[in-house]
This record gives structure tokens, C-alpha cells and sequence, in this order.
């Protein structure tokens, strides 16, 4: 045994993959990561690694880049996707979390009408 408590709900699951995933990631954004992981109805179903990886993604990609702001100015998702995907990589680097190929740079992150 690894004497660690399996995780008791979906809430602990997410939490524990997020950590995980992102261990520098402070405790504050990882809250906000973890309710958007929760609030998203695509995600519901993921697997809790899954959840916890394209929240963080989208929460990173609407919070530290420019990409609402390039939406706005009609810029498509997947142009404004390429544009911001330096800042992105830079935060998801910054805790501790794998980059994003530029090739993967137009599928991460859950759909544009999920609760930001």
C-alpha cells in the first residue's frame, strides 16, 4: 500500500490529478482551474486527468494570454489559438505542466461555450 487515501469524490480525483499535472500551479489558480474543471458540462464525464489537463489548458489560454481580446477582434479559435500559444506554453511551463505542440495548438481545451 502507498499509504495514500484513494480520492473520496470527483472533486478530490480532479484535485489530485491537477496536482499532478501542474504541481507549481499556486493554490489559488488551482482552485479556479479545479471549479472550471467541475463546472464544465463537456467535462463531466472525463477522466479525472483529462478534466483536470483541458481546464487547465482553458483556464490558462482565457486568463494569461490574449486570446478573448483577439476573439474579439474576429480572429478565429484557431488563429487566435496559434497566436496566444507562446503565452500559453510559458504559464503551463511555469507550473510545472507539459507544453503544447503547435500541432495540438487548435484541439486543447474544451469547448469556447463552456463557463469561464
Amino acid at each position: 500500500m502507498s499509504g495514500v487515501a484513494p480520492p473520496r469524490n470527483r472533486r478530490e480525483a480532479v484535485a489530485a490529478a491537477l496536482a499532478r499535472l501542474a504541481p507549481r500551479l499556486p493554490g489559488f489558480e488551482a482552485e479556479a482551474v479545479l471549479d472550471r474543471a467541475l463546472a464544465s458540462a463537456g467535462l463531466r464525464r472525463a477522466a479525472p486527468e483529462t478534466a483536470a489537463r483541458l481546464a487547465l489548458v482553458t483556464y490558462a489560454r482565457h486568463v494569461f494570454t490574449d486570446y478573448d481580446a483577439l476573439l474579439a477582434d474576429g480572429y478565429d479559435r484557431d488563429s487566435a489559438r496559434h497566436f496566444v500559444l507562446d503565452d500559453l506554453n510559458a504559464a503551463l511551463v511555469a507550473w510545472g505542466a507539459t507544453a503544447i505542440p503547435e500541432t495540438e495548438a487548435g484541439e486543447a481545451g474544451v469547448p469556447e461555450d463552456e463557463p469561464r
